[in-house]
């Protein structure tokens, strides 16, 4: 059954109108012998008749199974119905069953402005439907200039992509339809980032949600995660207000955290600097110091690459603070050692490295001798004259042996 019906003097009769909106009434249309009404869609015969819910419609003499006018369920009819007085009752003309001059689409409401011009689509979607369908009949509607808003009972996927209503049918006589997803609005409070913040679907009657859509009042917004709803520009900006201020929080919180990385890097090259200029005041140290020691080692044998090895090692067996001195004759050309016993206390000659025995004016019974090898060892032990202290230290090994050398017996 259909709202329309089209005659042949009359032109198009829709039976939500008193006047069929053509200048007639119901009585020169209803049990009319010999009137002759077809369908708008499938040019069939149709008959006017009121149903027990006292809703005036049309219904086909015989019902043909392509026509989709006659063959709507009565959730849709009733619906359809629903839909045009509200937007009758919100001050719009609006009209039943329209199709468009070019017949690529017909709209179940369509609402005319004030100039008499097509400006919205109401339409009742109750069978499925694709969201890529319903994006591509919305489409096809916006190329004749005319917004839609879809209508259903159900949660269908297609309710995401569109701008679309879902409702409740009345559960008694005389109660009201009611919107129960579709329009939203953006709660936030206080105004402050701590403050929980989101979109909320609301409930009302479809008279006002349809009363607000017409006269502007809500508009399509597509949310982040690209869902469709309607909603008024006041929550909009709401929304966008709170999203400048995350993103002025943020951006303030990735300079800060930028700045600090910035200042620990320019921290890390300048200690990087410092230890590359440490390393190589050290390395010019240690071959200032190989250079100074150079006739030293050469007199000693150590290798000239040992010995940073074998200067620690004295430092560690110590415990003291360790300097070395020059080469010295008076000490059989040994090197000297110099200690110091504690912060604040001066330096005092405190061993000799490698003195030759040979060249000894005076055996050094108050100082250690320190060596590197066994060889060195024996070398002392053969010529000893008093009694001495030797450390014999091994800087490949990192060990250290002190022994108490005594002269040879006299023979």
């Amino acid at each position: 059954m259909g709202y329309t019906a089209l005659h042949a003097d009359w032109g198009r009769l829709d039976a939500s109108l008193d006047d069929l909106g053509c200048g007639r009434t119901w009585t020169d249309v209803h049990r009319v012998r010999g009137l002759h009404l077809a369908c708008p869609e499938c040019r069939g015969r149709v008959f006017a008749r009121v149903s027990s819910r006292q809703a005036r419609h049309f219904y086909h003499q015989e019902r043909p199974l392509e026509c989709e006018l006659a063959n709507e369920s009565p959730e849709h009819h009733l619906l359809k119905l629903e839909l045009a007085m509200a937007a009758r009752a919100a001050g719009w003309r609006a009209e039943l069953e329209v199709s468009s001059e070019t017949g690529n689409w017909r709209a179940d409401v369509l609402v005319f402005d004030e100039r008499n011009v097509a400006l919205m689509a109401l339409e009742a979607q109750l069978s499925p439907m694709t969201p890529q369908d319903a994006r591509m009949r919305t489409e096809r509607y916006a190329r004749d200039g005319v917004a839609v808003c879809w209508v259903g009972l159900q949660a269908r996927p297609w309710e995401r992509a569109v701008p679309s209503l879902r409702v409740d049918v009345p559960g008694s006589r005389g109660a009201g339809w009611t919107v129960r997803h579709g329009l939203a609005r953006y709660d936030w409070a206080p105004r402050t980032l701590a403050a929980k913040a989101g979109w909320t679907h609301i409930t009302c009657p479809l008279g006002d949600a349809i009363r607000w859509i017409l006269q502007g009042r809500v508009r399509p917004h597509t949310g982040p995660g690209g869902t469709v709803w309607w909603t008024a520009d006041a929550y909009v900006e709401l929304a966008s207000a709170r999203a400048r201020l995350e993103e002025q929080t943020h951006a303030a919180a990735r300079a800060k955290a930028f700045g600090q990385a910035r200042r620990s890097a320019a921290a890390h090259a300048d200690a990087a600097e410092r230890r590359l200029q440490e390393a190589l005041l050290q390395a010019q140290e240690r071959q200032a110091e190989q250079e100074r020691l150079a006739v030293f080692l050469a007199h000693a044998g150590i290798d000239a690459q040992v010995w940073p090895a074998f200067a620690q090692l004295v430092r560690s067996v110590s415990g003291k603070t360790v300097e070395y001195g020059g080469q010295s004759p008076a000490h059989g050309n040994g090197l000297l050692v110099y200690s110091r016993p504690g912060p604040g206390r001066g330096f005092r000659l405190a061993g000799v490295v490698c003195p030759d025995p040979d060249a000894l004016p005076q055996w050094p019974a108050e100082l250690t001798i320190l060596v590197p090898s066994q060889t060195w060892l024996a070398r002392i032990q053969a010529a000893a004259r008093t009694p001495l202290k030797v450390a014999v230290l091994n800087p490949v090994s990192r060990r250290c042996a002190f022994l108490h050398v005594t002269p040879a017996p006299s023979t």
